[in-house]
């Protein structure tokens, strides 16, 4: 919201309504748009975050879930669960100019650094698609443990993260041989996964056992477990302006945790719509998207730190002062 002032930390600047279920949520590189699959209506939401408004609606697949945005801005890359597809969004005009066929039920997927890869979860059939995005044809399938939904490419582009909500348990793809190098033992019904910045860690929200699992990367064992809300699906991490967070949303309760990653601790928790599923931040930090699949809507929190009686909302010290998420200047 365009020229409003400071609000208090971590609280819904707007609710922006969107298509019939939405689920995952992405953010462009540059911050300019977020786009939102609906997995009930078979679309994509393109939402201007300047005025926090829908400015285009891209169909798609029969029941979009996963979603990511390729580090170059330019394609979008949606994984359509009942025909067992991957739609490809050009960004430039949001209209789709490809369709990769995969596995059965692809839910998740995550595209690499340089992006030359996405990576596809096929739910139904215990594997990861790894796309070619030059040519948007499969060149690997990876088996990984049972009815994988959740996928994160590292930093570094040299591992991919699956959560297996059938065993409770992460895969560690190597991505040069495209080989599992390790399975780590988390939580119950592990849904949504996210990276730290620097690659130290991995965060995985639990659905079923309501916390976060906290996943050193250097050994890869679980180094923390945080409690978290009832039912956590999504997850996400940046470094914000007002330090490192990360943001679980909790699909039992309309919440979304904050979690400090200095120690791992709860620091706040904040309403939002019904059943959010799908969480992601701004590069700058200042603003946190949330799909509420029940609520037919996207929540979006300003992201804030409060001394005392005085909150301040991050998105003014991005130093254009209007709040709205841009890059720092």
């Amino acid at each position: 919201m365009a020229g409003a002032g400071p609000a208090a930390a971590d609280t819904v600047l707007v609710t922006i309504p969107a298509g019939d279920g939405p689920d995952g949520v992405a953010v462009t590189p540059d911050g300019s748009h977020v786009y939102v699959t609906n997995t009930n209506s078979s679309s994509v939401s393109v939402i201007d975050t300047g005025s926090n408004t829908v400015v285009g609606t891209v169909t798609v697949g029969d029941f979009p879930r996963g979603i990511a945005v390729t580090p170059s801005g330019s394609r979008v890359y949606v994984a359509n669960v009942d025909d067992h597809s991957v739609s490809v969004i050009e960004t430039g005009s949001n209209t789709v100019v490809g369709t990769v066929a995969v596995g059965n039920s692809p839910s998740g997927v995550a595209v690499a650094p340089d992006g030359s890869r996405a990576y596809v979860t096929n739910t139904g059939a215990s594997s990861v698609s790894v796309v070619d995005t030059s040519s948007n044809t499969v060149v690997g399938t990876v088996a990984v443990g049972d009815f994988p939904i959740g996928v994160a490419v590292d930093p570094s582009g040299s591992r991919v993260y699956v959560t297996n909500t059938g065993d409770a348990s992460v895969s560690v793809i190597e991505t040069a041989a495209n080989n599992v190098v390790a399975t780590i033992s988390v939580g119950d019904n592990p849904f949504g996964v996210a990276v730290a910045p620097d690659g130290s860690r991995v965060y995985v929200a639990n659905s079923t056992g309501d916390t976060v699992s906290v996943i050193e990367t250097a050994d890869n064992t679980v180094v923390d477990t945080v409690a978290a809300g009832t039912g956590p699906s999504g997850v996400a991490v940046a470094v914000t302006p007002l330090g490192s967070r990360v943001y679980v949303s909790n699909a039992g309760d309309a919440s979304l945790s904050v979690i400090e990653t200095a120690d791992n601790t709860g620091i706040e928790t904040a309403p939002v719509g019904g059943t959010p599923i799908g969480v992601a931040i701004t590069p700058d930090g200042s603003r946190v998207y949330v799909a509420n699949h029940a609520g037919d809507t996207v929540s979006v929190i300003a992201v804030g730190k409060c001394f005392g009686s005085l909150c301040i909302d991050a998105g003014w010290l991005t130093g254009n002062g209007s709040g709205t998420g841009r890059m720092f200047s």
